[in-house]
């Protein structure tokens, strides 16, 4: 399969911080692949790179054979590379519906060319009725609809990500970056999400995340890339992932929770 995202030798600094150093890795059209590493690794930086936020100092990143070097979120966002995060700010005085139909008519004011032309065309109505079925068939899709005529900030923190996965989805992506998806999430809200990511990829989008819970990593991954102090040090399946001694030693040598993530690695390599 050829490659859909390549980071090709980008390197971060802040001042004398190297944040990342000359990470490279391609993400195939159709993967699933997962970016771990203990806290401080430099994922979330790359996520960043990636979607415009920041700037590398070396390198660059190539989405669909397009270099994303000087372009803004939005505009690589309208090339069809989406994220998430780790906070999702809703509405929480809205419901869900209504946050769903906000962010939906933020991207339609970001993408029209001609809205007061719309207007005087009697168009409007038409596309508000399109946008309400768009809204309806995303919150169909990440689970939320019997939730839509709740308060947003009523939602269970879990559920609150589901809101952003649904704007994400919103822009029509060919890939989507989910940073820490299932962080806050207990073992059936994250299994529920691991379902809604295969029915993501089931529908043509390819799919990298950032995350820390080993087992749900473990499950849901066709690759891993795995980051240690801003640098590659492994690539490849779960099943070589679980036993690799650099990976182990990473989480190792961290505080208690990458200790728990080491063990949780090693406890998957002799499930």
């Amino acid at each position: 399969m050829s490659a859909i995202l390549s980071v090709e030798h980008v390197g971060v600094r802040f001042g004398g911080l190297v944040a990342i150093a000359d990470l490279h890795f391609d993400v195939a059209q159709g993967e699933i692949v997962s970016l771990i590493g203990p806290n401080g690794a430099g994922k979330t930086t790359a996520f960043n790179v990636m979607t415009g936020f920041l700037k590398p100092s070396q390198g660059e990143v190539r989405f669909r054979g397009t270099g994303l070097k000087g372009l803004q979120p939005h505009e690589i966002t309208r090339l069809g590379l989406a994220r998430t995060f780790q906070r999702t700010s809703v509405f929480p005085d809205d419901t869900v519906f209504d946050n769903v139909m906000i962010g939906l008519h933020r991207q339609g004011a970001a993408l029209s060319r001609a809205p007061i032309l719309d207007a005087l065309l009697g168009r409007a109505g038409a596309s508000e009725r399109r946008l309400r079925e768009r809204a309806e068939a995303l919150l169909d899709w990440v689970g939320l609809s019997a939730r839509a005529q709740e308060k947003a900030g009523s939602l269970a923190y879990g559920e609150q990500r589901l809101v952003g996965v649904a704007l994400a989805l919103a822009t029509e992506p060919a890939m989507l970056l989910l940073d820490e998806p299932v962080s806050g999430m207990n073992a059936s809200e994250t299994r529920v999400f691991v379902r809604l990511i295969r029915q993501i990829r089931e529908r043509g989008v390819t799919i990298l995340l950032v995350e820390h819970d080993m087992p749900m990593v473990m499950e849901v991954s066709d690759r891993i890339v795995v980051l240690n102090y801003g640098r590659l040090i492994a690539e490849g399946p779960p099943e070589r992932i679980r036993s690799d001694p650099a990976v182990i030693a990473a989480y190792l040598g961290q505080g208690s929770a990458a200790r728990r993530a080491a063990a949780e690695v090693q406890e998957a390599a002799h499930a």
